[in-house]
């Protein structure tokens, strides 16, 4: 047998070797996954809703056209999902916010109807993190719910309160657009600000979401805002579905001076599966590459690396516009632990940015709101 042959022969048992080992290292990775998938609780802080898909004959008990749904939760192993009460800004006048209050308690009253009658057996609404652990552990599913948004509070201060009776336990102050309570990330378009950073009913909203135990999210303000808010709240911000403007420039992320503040402040960043949020050159209309689920952790790295393990977490904004190849719907929920896992994050560390710092900031929030009290 000559040499060239003796070669070849040698680098296809080579191959073969290699491909093996690659074969079992990735079945390794996958069982590990599906074990630390199992054993934590997921939540996701952002998931839009149409009042439409929560009437009595089509709603989120069946597997129908949404990003999330109870039959895709169950699949992919989403636990938890924050349902947003969101209001597009509108003018800022009496009908303007009679019309916006109006839009919120039909979105609050479509989650309702969804955990107390139509899907009753299969999911649960919490108002805590106890809630939360304690529905887990009965098989359902979780629903929390959230504000996009603090125009329907109109001029009504009291109206705080009735929202967070309703069981909203986040809420932003605006939306794109700037509301009567802070302005908005779109003012850095145009330079064009209502109130620089927050009005004064605005100032007291945060002192009253304080007060109530509500978190107070920047997803949505501008930076000048959220600054502010950092200063004036006693208790811990989130940031519900924002990535890291560092690696991409959008207005809607968070630059490191931001991160910085919210780092100090205690509060957690829900990193978002939003296309053009993720990666400015993938997301271009002419693009031939995919914002992937990759790409997502790769902002999960960064901001672990800049602002630490306690800050970071999850969210989507399905049915919102987001959704990336690999976590397209909440049916494959379970990528996103498997690409954590090839990263090299062990369990704690998963379960960290999957539920326990976003639930942790909402136990701070409580505790904060009864020494107020």
């Amino acid at each position: 047998m000559n040499f060239y042959i003796k070669a070849a022969i040698l680098i296809v048992i080579i191959t073969v070797i290699y491909l093996l080992k690659l074969g079992n290292d990735n079945n390794n990775l996958l069982e590990k996954a599906k074990i630390i998938h199992d054993n934590i609780i997921t939540l996701d802080t952002h998931c839009d809703i149409d009042v439409n898909n929560f009437t009595e004959s089509i709603n989120y008990s069946q597997n129908i056209n949404t990003q999330c749904n109870i039959p895709k939760m169950e699949t992919g192993g989403l636990d938890v999902a924050w349902f947003v009460v969101y209001t597009g800004q509108g003018e800022l006048n009496t009908k303007g916010y009679e019309k916006a209050y109006d839009n919120a308690i039909s979105k609050f009253e479509a989650i309702h109807n969804l955990v107390n009658s139509y899907s009753i057996d299969k999911i649960g609404l919490a108002l805590n993190s106890d809630d939360v652990r304690k529905i887990h552990s009965t098989g359902k599913k979780v629903a929390m719910i959230g504000i996009e948004n603090g125009y329907p509070i109109g001029l009504d201060i009291k109206n705080v309160e009735k929202f967070y009776n309703r069981g909203a336990r986040y809420m932003s102050l605006s939306h794109n657009g700037h509301s009567q309570l802070s302005d908005s990330n779109t003012g850095e378009e145009d330079g064009v600000y209502l109130h620089n950073g927050l009005s004064d009913l605005g100032i007291e909203v945060i002192k009253e979401m304080n007060r109530l135990g509500m978190m107070i999210d920047i997803s949505h303000p501008s930076k000048e805002a959220i600054r502010q808010m950092i200063e004036i709240s006693k208790a811990p911000v989130i940031a519900s579905h924002s990535s890291a403007r560092k690696l991409c420039n959008h207005s809607r992320n968070l630059d490191d001076e931001q991160l910085g503040w919210i780092k100090e402040n205690g509060g957690v960043v829900q990193t978002v599966a939003f296309k053009s949020y993720l990666n400015s050159e993938k997301s271009r209309p002419n693009s031939n590459e995919k914002v992937d689920v990759s790409d997502f952790i790769d902002h999960i790295d960064y901001l672990v690396k800049k602002i630490g393990i306690n800050h970071v977490g999850i969210s989507s904004d399905f049915d919102g516009g987001g959704g990336i190849d690999g976590w397209e719907d909440a049916s494959e929920t379970f990528n996103v632990t498997l690409e954590l896992v090839k990263r090299g994050y062990d369990e704690a560390e998963i379960e960290k940015i999957w539920s326990g710092n976003l639930l942790r900031v909402l136990d701070e929030v409580s505790e904060i709101s009864a020494s107020l009290k």
